[in-house]
């Protein structure tokens, strides 16, 4: 979930004229960093360690 703050300083970010897609294009990325951001700091990810061994595995 974006926090309404962080949207509103994207749009304040952008160019004067812009149209729907690309804005819907940001807070769609804007939402995948967040996401990205809080799965790091649950420590939801794989070390290079454990992914050189998962893409190992698919060989």
């Amino acid at each position: 979930m974006l926090a309404k703050d962080k949207v509103q300083t994207l749009i304040d970010k952008m160019p004067e004229n812009f149209d729907a897609d690309y804005l819907i294009e940001q807070i769609i990325l804007l939402q995948k960093i967040e996401i990205a951001r809080s799965q790091i700091s649950n420590g939801e990810f794989l070390s290079d360690e454990d992914l050189d061994t998962e893409i190992a595995s698919w060989k």
